[in-house]
């Protein structure tokens, strides 16, 4: 059965372009190589060999011309395809050799195993480091070699997926007499094991060693001889060929590569350049801390206003007196509506209002013992506690029987308590308010201060007692009411002022004697001011990450043109576009991942200080870590796209030749 062709050239053509120059660095070619071939291309320098050798492992595409590969025209392949047939049907062997310098010898000649989805037959790669004699050598690295056992890996490499091809360019090049003899006579067993060998070379000694001499100049083949004067050796028949030409023998190759392998890669680049990947992390983890510490500001601030809300209770209206003009003068609050307790009973049994307890204030000299103190004296209904979160912590409150007898019963603040008792518990002790006697009966939770004023300095008594007892008034300062659900904010706050006129008989030019707050108006108020506050400094901080992604793109930029060489050697051994991409995505972020992580631990930090030093109110929630690793997941991805991309269209002829 006659033999096709393994490799058919006809008229193929290489152009160069240098300026206004144009080079032919192939100038029509025609040509066949036949399964189980040694073939020696030989030529001066700037004959073309070297473009010719180029051509046919699929590093680089002809301008014009057929190409058939196993009876395959390979012109019209996309580079996923041509990147199958370099991986599965071809092995090279470069005179630079051409190893990844941070991958072992027995790595290196696994590297086509991951673009070819068969990582896991590892064994594979340690047999071809063994055939080739360095089983003793296989976790050195390529610094650690000879030249000679550096170009055995790379032919340990070129056999792990059992090509068909074995193109080698001056395998013999970088040297010694010793090593090159070792290397072609290796060549040698290969072609004798069935393996087609295209081997370009300047040296005679070394094609006279090949089956098959090609000699070529200014581009084109200009002669050909079989070894011993021209005598013709059998052709092994080694059956149809393998390729089918049916378009379904190139899937595409993305699928195959393993996300795990890729990530091994990627990880390895990373450990390798620690100082590079640390500089690029670096961005990240200032501006993911920013981000946590100005987020965790915020969530403090908002939490401790909320608890200062809470103090002030919720769905609340408060009732005081106002002041009016009478003939342009500006009358006190009060003057024309003053509130009496009955007005606060009446408030209490509308529709829409759950509770109202009338209150009123002064200032009350304490004494206890030697110890004596001055403070805000203020009388109060016994809804109180429930209406301002003011249960007390210690004793209880005063009961409404306590109020209806005017009875002389006080609940301190915290500050209060500290001065006069120390640390004695003050609960049932007696003290003197303004010469009084009173009964201490609780204590009140601390409140913490707001501004210049501190709210655990206050003592409470009944509102009867501190008007008829103490401060001798016959009204009310103000009413706190209660509304049922904050739906009925509105509606309760018009029946207030219905009663409020109707009770104390206001005409229309006095309506405006009373007020009315509405305390969730000024909490909503609060809480919006607090979420712009909280957006402001997210903001600020997501520029320092987005500086941060920047960084990250501009070292990635700088990565890809530094290991260009590196990104031609796994593209020569079957690497796709698409896992030159993965893997450079999967850097950018690992490296952002990580700088956000640190960026955590260095927001939390930073939280932290500004709680211990500063007395700040700080809290890292789960929110703004998770908010904080998904963006850094996404910069990585947005700024490490392109710099993928770029390194995932370079050309891998382009990307050997790199200087």
């Amino acid at each position: 059965m006659a033999v096709e062709p393994i490799i058919e050239l006809v008229n193929v053509r290489r152009f160069y372009r240098l300026g206004p120059t144009t080079v032919r660095a192939l100038a029509g070619c025609t040509l066949s190589i036949y399964p189980g071939e040694f073939v020696a291309v030989m030529g001066p320098s700037g004959s073309g060999k070297s473009t010719f050798l180029h051509i046919l492992g699929l590093l680089d595409r002809s301008d014009g011309g057929t190409y058939r590969l196993e009876g395959k025209d390979v012109g019209g392949l996309s580079d996923n395809e041509l990147a199958y047939l370099r991986n599965r049907r071809m092995g090279f062997v470069f005179q630079q050799f051409h190893l990844l310098p941070i991958n072992t010898a027995l790595e290196n000649a696994e590297l086509p195993l991951i673009y070819a989805g068969r990582s896991s037959c590892r064994e594979a790669a340690q047999d071809r480091i063994r055939e080739v004699g360095l089983a003793g050598r296989a976790g050195h690295l390529p610094n650690e070699l000879s030249g000679g056992e550096r170009q055995r890996v790379a032919i340990a490499r070129s056999l792990v997926n059992d090509p068909a091809i074995i193109f080698a360019d001056e395998p013999t090049g970088n040297l010694d007499s010793v090593s090159g003899e070792e290397i072609i006579s290796l060549l040698e067993s290969l072609n004798r094991r069935g393996k087609t060998v295209v081997m370009v070379t300047h040296e005679e000694k070394l094609a006279a060693r090949a089956g098959r001499i090609i000699r070529m100049r200014d581009g084109q083949v200009v002669s050909e001889r079989r070894r011993a004067g021209g005598e013709e050796v059998p052709v092994p028949d080694s059956g149809p060929a393998v390729l089918s030409p049916d378009k379904a023998c190139f899937p595409s190759h993305s699928g195959r590569a393993v996300i795990r392998d890729h990530f091994r890669e990627s990880l390895r680049a990373v450990f390798s350049h620690r100082l590079r990947s640390f500089l690029s992390m670096l961005g990240i983890l200032i501006g993911v801390g920013a981000v946590i510490a100005m987020l965790a500001l915020g969530a403090g601030a908002k939490q401790a206003i909320d608890k200062d809300l809470a103090r002030l209770g919720s769905n609340l209206l408060m009732v005081r007196p106002g002041s009016r003009t009478v003939r342009g003068v500006r009358m006190e609050a009060g003057a024309v509506t003053r509130f009496t307790l009955q007005d606060a009973e009446a408030m209490g049994r509308l529709p829409d209002i759950r509770r109202a307890s009338p209150s009123v204030s002064g200032r009350g000299q304490l004494v206890w013992g030697n110890r004596n103190w001055n403070t805000r004296l203020q009388g109060v209904g016994i809804d109180y506690p429930e209406m301002r979160a003011s249960v007390p912590a210690e004793g209880r409150f005063f009961t409404g029987e306590e109020l209806r007898r005017r009875d002389r019963v006080a609940v301190i603040g915290r500050t209060v308590a500290r001065e006069l008792f120390g640390d004695q518990n003050p609960v049932g002790a007696q003290i003197k308010i303004n010469r009084q006697n009173f009964r201490v009966v609780g204590v009140l939770p601390e409140k913490g201060s707001q501004g210049w004023r501190d709210r655990d300095d206050e003592v409470l008594i009944p509102v009867t007692t501190a008007m008829h007892r103490v401060l001798g008034k016959e009204y009310v300062d103000s009413v706190d009411v209660e509304v049922l659900d904050a739906a009925s904010m509105e509606r309760a706050e018009e029946e207030l002022r219905q009663l409020i006129i109707r009770r104390h008989r206001l005409s229309g030019d006095r309506e405006d004697s009373f007020q009315i707050w509405n305390m969730a108006e000024i909490q909503e108020t609060i809480q919006a001011t607090t979420r712009t506050m909280s957006a402001l400094l997210g903001s600020i901080a997501a520029i320092s990450l987005l500086v941060g992604g920047i960084g990250i793109m501009n070292i990635m930029l700088v990565s890809v043109t530094e290991r260009t060489r590196e990104i031609g050697i796994r593209k020569a051994v079957g690497a796709s576009r698409k896992d030159i991409l993965v893997q450079f995505l999967i850097e950018a972020v690992v490296m952002t991942l990580s700088g956000g992580l640190a960026g955590v631990l260095l927001g939390a930090g930073i939280s932290w200080l500004l709680s211990s030093l500063a007395g700040w109110v700080v809290r890292v929630t789960p929110f703004s870590v998770i908010l904080a690793a998904v963006f850094s997941i996404l910069v990585g991805i947005v700024f490490g796209l392109w710099p993928a991309r770029q390194a995932a269209r370079l050309s891998p002829i382009d990307a050997l030749r790199y200087e």
